[in-house]
């Protein structure tokens, strides 16, 4: 639990690094509030992760951070992100290379989200230096990407530039997944398994990155199966694997829905959010 508390404070942290950038600071404590209503917002909305960075935006304006700040943040959150996982998803391999367990799948698995994790955030980035320039009428006709465009406009550009930020951010996410991989290693001691942290890591990073490219809604079936598969070719018996992997699950997944209940229902009473 503590490790899990932990990865809402990261979240939080990043943030707060790109609000106090933007010269609209606001409280740790709100922005790990924000961070919960945001996993809520990810899992109930199925809109591919949109729902989540809309309410992020809207959540942070409602808390005084100016609508550019807030949009910078979800950028910036987003470009760390990505850079992190990217990161984590190399050192994986390299990993399963000095167990002797990579194979030609996994590591086409990890190429293909690699390209994923490198085109999200470069799309991102394209979009803000584009800025408020006109697209053709066919593709300014849907308004999922009209109203992306007008938002993703509204970012600073002296923060996207701001390559210290950055790297600042993305550590906060890389803190995120080392958390959770922890959690995972915990949760197969406390099942008596003696696996070591590279076990739990490898595993953990395995199933995030097919629930990635999975299109199941949460990656639910994939992340677990994946997981426990991951688990038990690097020994970890049957049983065990598979304890540790709902353990997980029940811990980064179905317990925080609980307290987003509560804190979205309380956010949407507020004067002014919708």
């Amino acid at each position: 639990i503590a490790l899990q508390a932990l990865t809402y404070l990261s979240v939080a942290a990043g943030w707060s690094a790109v609000l106090a950038a933007a010269d609209a600071p606001q409280p740790l404590g709100k922005l790990m509030r924000v961070a919960i209503i945001k996993l809520f917002a990810d899992q109930t909305m199925p809109s591919a992760g949109m729902g989540g960075n809309v309410v992020l935006v809207d959540q942070l304006h409602a808390l005084g951070a100016p609508r550019s700040a807030a949009v910078a943040a979800l950028l910036i959150s987003m470009v760390g992100y990505y850079c992190a996982y990217a990161l984590f998803a190399v050192a994986m391999m390299v990993l399963l290379w000095l167990h002797d367990q990579a194979t030609p799948l996994m590591a086409g698995l990890v190429t293909l989200f690699l390209a994923i994790a490198f085109a999200i955030p470069a799309l991102a980035l394209w979009l803000r230096r584009r800025g408020s320039r006109p697209l053709p009428r066919r593709i300014e006709r849907i308004g999922l990407i009209r109203e992306l465009l007008r938002t993703v406009a509204q970012a600073p550009a002296k923060l996207m530039g701001n390559r210290r930020l950055l790297a600042k951010v993305a550590l906060c996410n890389a803190l995120v997944f080392l958390a959770d991989a922890g959690t995972l290693y915990c949760c197969l001691h406390a099942l008596g398994q003696s696996a070591a942290f590279a076990t739990a890591f490898i595993a953990l990073i395995m199933a995030s990155i097919m629930m990635t490219l999975s299109p199941i809604p949460l990656g639910l079936g994939t992340f677990e199966a994946t997981s426990t598969a991951t688990l038990h070719l690097l020994g970890v018996p049957l049983e065990s694997a598979f304890a540790a992997t709902m353990l997980l699950r029940l811990l980064t997944l179905w317990l925080p829905m609980l307290p987003g209940i509560v804190l979205v229902r309380r956010a949407t009473r507020r004067p002014g959010i919708a």
